[in-house]
């Protein structure tokens, strides 16, 4: 059994969503301590805790400590069950990151599997829906993964209420090599609305206008459906190898202007560098190119999570991980059998 401090690394939630992940493709129980222990309320919160029951059901798990606050948890999972599920996180807990728990048994499965997830789906701190399928998807099917996955209805903080369906085709996945974006092809930006006046989405497409220099053509605004009200302010790069996805959430109290200001600041820092791999990206491709056996991509400089990836991955997977700083703000990962 692997004893995992939970409170390590990032010291949150995706040390707890990594592990679950690891032991259902290997089939590794794992017991956690101080489950996200450096975060204001530590322990389970609703979110974590529906990761956990989604593990433990496609894993056909034993589990202790499975309770709301808890900060201790044992996983013991016995056989992969592809299958048909349904999930309701029960509030705006992000659907994307709950998909990022069971993904990596998904693809390891002996079958296929068709994913239903109720929650939030355009949450801060957490990959959006636009995220998952314009920006990682793309590279797992590089990879050789056959993953699908649809949009049935917004779900903006703090009511949740959104809801994602998913679908994996097991399929062995093959190393490859992502060190150069390549020409860029298309951008364009997207001010979604549910619920709130026009103008707001006129105010942020202007500023993306005026600090990105993008064409009337390139802007659009899309009226959608929702549980509650709620903003997005979605600007996409799309290279030859990989696209850029760069997302901004309304907030009461905060100017259209600066919702959309900010969302251009991070696109304009991610073009000082060649790097193909952003920030967000890196730490979620370092495990199936783990699973892969092999590979290697460029990225900038390493966030926490990152970090807490490369100590955790060789705890469950026999690959040795290797990153490199290459110099200009830019780092090499890669990965070879141990």
């Amino acid at each position: 059994m692997v004893v995992i401090d939970g409170s390590a690394g990032e010291g949150g939630g995706q040390v707890l969503r990594t592990a679950l992940g690891l032991s259902l493709v290997t089939q590794t129980p794992f017991q956690m301590v101080k489950i996200r222990g450096r975060r204001p309320k530590p322990g389970l919160q609703r979110q974590h805790l529906a990761c956990v029951k989604a593990a433990a059901m496609i894993g056909d798990a034993s589990v202790e400590g499975d309770a709301l606050s808890s900060q201790e948890l044992v996983f013991h999972p016995r056989a992969l069950r592809p299958g048909n599920y349904e999930v309701a996180i029960g509030s705006a807990g992000s659907t994307t990151l709950l998909l990022q728990a069971v993904l990596p048994a998904l693809l390891r499965a002996s079958g296929p599997t068709t994913l239903s997830l109720e929650g939030g789906t355009h949450n801060r701190l957490a990959p959006t829906f636009e995220f998952l399928a314009r920006s990682f998807l793309p590279v797992l099917a590089q990879l050789g993964a056959r993953v699908e996955v649809k949009l049935v209805r917004y779900g903006f903080e703090p009511a949740g209420g959104g809801r994602i369906e998913v679908s994996v085709t097991p399929a062995p996945l093959k190393p490859i090599e992502l060190l150069q974006r390549g020409e860029l092809i298309s951008r364009g930006a997207t001010a979604v609305i549910s619920s709130i006046p026009s103008r707001v989405a006129v105010r942020e497409l202007a500023m993306v206008e005026q600090d990105l220099d993008f064409a009337p053509t390139e802007l659009r605004s899309e009226h959608v459906t929702a549980s509650s009200p709620g903003n997005a302010i979605i600007i996409t790069l799309t290279y030859q190898h990989v696209t850029d996805v760069f997302v901004g959430l309304g907030e009461r109290g905060v100017t259209a202007e600066k919702v959309a200001h900010r969302t251009t600041g991070e696109v304009k820092r991610s073009l000082r560098t060649d790097a193909p791999v952003g920030p967000h990206l890196a730490d979620q491709l370092m495990i199936p190119f783990a699973l892969a056996g092999g590979g290697a991509f460029r990225t900038v400089e390493l966030t926490k999570h990152s970090l807490t990836q490369l100590e955790l991955i060789p705890r469950f997977l026999d690959v040795k991980l290797e990153c490199q700083a290459e110099g200009h703000g830019t780092w090499r990962f890669g990965v070879s059998q141990a």
